[in-house]
Formats: structure tokens, sequence, C-alpha cells
């Protein structure tokens, strides 16, 4: 009577897949979330927020708000959000750490600052005693628009993006340049230059090289 043995799988290969695919799946995830959150908040900050009428000589004026004209929080906090995205990858463990906190920071602040900004009426009233003349007039049929709230969720998008690389962010990859791990500069090998042909030697000049001296 045989035997039959059952093939051992290998349990560290596939949780080292996994992680990988875990890791590959986060950060185009939170790319994707920094990256459209930022440019939602950009587009509804410069949309109109709030419409009004201001009375002027028996009649009413049409009066409206920008989003830029309510607050200029967002659109600032969605820039640095995009900076901290991209400085993600260019940092390692505690830096890292903290710029993730940072982009978790930028769209958390961009969307409480829209909140606040939905039923604001200090901008409009503003305009409406610019063009009456009269400091102390404010606008009347007040009304809000939804750019406010996309404005809300573009920061939320943001904030997302700043929890997947607080949660995942270690496992990221870093940029890689010209440099090793230890911080030097990778030696450069020198090209070979033929003494024969006069454009190699040229080049060797124009690369600050001596081409009468041998590699």
């Amino acid at each position: 009577m045989g035997y039959v043995s059952a093939v051992p799988v290998p349990q560290p290969r596939a949780e080292a897949a996994s992680a990988a695919l875990s890791s590959r799946r986060s950060l185009a995830a939170a790319l994707f979330l920094g990256a459209v959150g930022a440019t939602v908040v950009l587009l509804a900050a410069g949309q109109i927020w709030a419409e009004g009428t201001a009375a002027v000589g028996g009649g009413s004026l049409p009066l409206d708000a920008r989003g830029s004209d309510v607050t200029g929080v967002p659109t600032a906090l969605a820039i640095v959000g995009l900076a901290a995205l991209v400085a993600v990858f260019a940092v390692r463990r505690a830096g890292r750490l903290l710029v993730s906190v940072l982009l978790a920071l930028s769209g958390a602040g961009a969307a409480f600052a829209a909140f606040l900004g939905a039923s604001d009426s200090a901008a409009l009233d503003e305009k409406a005693a610019k063009t009456t003349g009269d400091s102390s007039a404010t606008v009347d049929a007040l009304t809000h628009t939804p750019w406010p709230y996309v404005t809300v969720a573009g920061g939320v998008l943001i904030l997302l993006a700043g929890l997947l690389a607080l949660r995942y962010g270690k496992l990221w990859p870093a940029m890689s340049g010209r440099y090793e791990r230890d911080g030097n500069p990778r030696p450069r090998k020198a090209a070979v230059v033929d003494p024969d042909r006069p454009e190699d030697l040229w080049k060797a000049l124009d690369r600050g090289e001596d081409p009468t001296q041998e590699a």
C-alpha cells in the first residue's frame, strides 16, 4: 500500500506575494485619491459658493462669491497635500511618517474649512457694503451652491490618501536616484576614448576629462 506525500506549500513566499500585492494596491489607491482630491478642491474652490442681492438705488443688484472669496484655506492645503503626496516617495522611515501625517492633516483641514465656508455670508456682505457704499449693508436673498460640499469631498479624498500612507507607507518603495543606500553618489564609469578618433577626443574634452590619460 503506497503513501501519497503532500507537497508543502511555501508559506513565506505566498505571504510575501500577498504583502507585495497589498502594497501595490494601497500605493495606487493613495496616488489616485490624493491626486483626484487635490484636483477637486482646486477646481471647486474657484466656483461660485454663494449668491445674493444688494439693494442699490431702489433696486437690487445680484452678487456672488467664489470659494476663493470665502476662504483660501482649502486651496492652500490642497497644494500642500499634493506636495506631501510626492514627498512620501522621497523620504523613508520617520520622514515618511511625518509626511503622511501632513498629507492627512491637509485633507482634514481643507474639508473642515470648506464645511465652515458653506454657510458663510461674510464675503457677500463685504461685496454688498462695497457696492452700496454703506459699511453696514448686508446681502439679501442669500443662497449657497453645492460647490462647498464638493470641496469637502475633495478634502476627504486627500485625508483618505494620508490614512493609506500612514497604514501602508512603510511598505511602499522610495524614489531611486544616483545614490546608493549610504547616500554616496554612484561612481560613473569613464567612457573609453579612442585616440585615433578626433570625435572621441572632443567629447572627452567637453566632459572635462583628459583624453591623454589612460583609464
